[in-house]
């Protein structure tokens, strides 16, 4: 067994004093009780979202400033005792489990963007490769739905519109969890699929890609974005998908173009045209919202329309499955052999390395 050192122990309180000057924890303590001196109002459940949002922030920033307390009173203890036995080695136990917490505290130093704890629009679109895209399109449906389920996060289909033979030509979902968008934000991007196609009769190795957009879903976002009637096409259009969950299949479901960006957002979840249009508003919103944010105009052409960068060149992930077993990003170079484990919604190796390149 390793002997614990001076040297082990500095170094992971100035990791832990990092984490909590970065997550500002004095300044969530005020509001945190500016929170709850609006809890005890008397109208503060009228409005019964709006309550339960603001209860579950309130939990959330207790959450932190209860962590950090802790872990601190935690790694004092360990100073002390460090300072008072001679046999270090039998401190190694406690070292490592207290390390292991700060490790699972840090992420949330890479998780206080804006949006970071919003829930998410998740888009695929496949990209060029006809059916071979159409199906690897649906295989990161699949994946994704997987990640949610290990995740504990709750997912809709929102829209869906089946591929022309097989599999899907665009997919909207919407997850809802803890710090969601901060977690799926950077799977953003064109996913590349290399393998011998089911398609072709020739059994030949085929390179196919779909690409995956994560927008916010931003509350209040009428009072930030304005849009003028001139400025959006709408259409009343019947959803392609195969049903599913609370997907309609009606003339209800919407489409809305707007015409500046050439952004094209789809709602088919409610039998009410009104409320498609409504709800395919709100998602034009957050996709001009999460531009403006980010001060990244010049992207527009990247999350317009059904992706049609997704080709070559443009790749953040490759999925090989032959000639060899590899899923690289090209990002962080975090790989692994194992596509199939992959594919199957273990994407926390990925999701974490991309955390750590803010």
């Amino acid at each position: 067994m390793n002997i614990l050192t001076k040297k082990d122990i500095k170094s992971s309180k100035t990791v832990l004093e990092s984490i909590i000057n970065s997550l500002n924890l004095t300044k969530k303590e005020q509001q945190l009780k500016e929170l709850e001196k609006n809890s005890l109002k008397e109208n503060f459940w009228a409005d019964n979202v709006n309550a339960q949002s603001v209860m579950k922030q309130m939990e959330r920033i207790r959450k932190e400033i209860d962590t950090a307390k802790d872990l601190t009173n935690d790694m004092d203890s360990l100073i002390e005792l460090y300072n008072m036995t001679q046999d270090k080695e039998q401190l190694m136990d406690e070292y490592n489990s207290i390390n292991s917490k700060i490790k699972e505290f840090q992420r949330l130093k890479f998780l206080s963007g804006k949006y970071d704890n919003h829930n998410v629009l998740l888009s695929i679109h496949a990209g060029q490769g006809g059916t071979e895209a159409n199906d690897w399109a649906q295989m990161l449906l699949r994946m994704y739905e997987m990640y949610c389920d290990k995740k504990g996060w709750k997912y809709d289909i929102e829209n869906i519109v089946s591929g022309n033979e097989t599999g899907i030509s665009t997919v909207t979902m919407k997850i809802l969890g803890e710090y969601v968008y901060g977690l799926l934000k950077k799977e953003h991007g064109t996913h590349r699929l290399v393998r011998i196609s089911p398609f072709n009769a020739q059994g030949l190795r085929q390179t196919t890609f779909a690409g995956i957009e994560v927008v916010p879903i931003l509350k209040k976002i009428d009072t930030d974005i304005k849009i003028a009637d001139s400025d959006i096409e709408f259409k009343a259009v019947k959803s392609g998908g195969p049903g599913g969950q609370k997907v309609n299949k009606t003339s209800s479901a919407v489409q809305i173009t707007h015409i500046p960006t050439g952004i094209t957002v789809h709602s088919s979840t409610e039998r009410s045209q009104v409320q498609n249009k409504e709800n395919a508003m709100n998602l034009l919103k957050s996709k001009l919202a999460k531009i403006l944010e980010e001060e990244r105009v010049e992207e527009i052409s990247q999350i317009k329309g059904n992706y049609k960068q997704a080709s070559w060149g443009n790749q953040i992930r490759n999925y090989i499955l032959h000639p060899y077993k590899l899923v690289k990003d090209l990002r962080t170079n975090i790989e692994s052999s194992n596509p199939e484990y992959i594919l199957n919604g273990n994407l926390d190796k990925f999701v974490e390395a991309q955390l750590r390149i803010q």
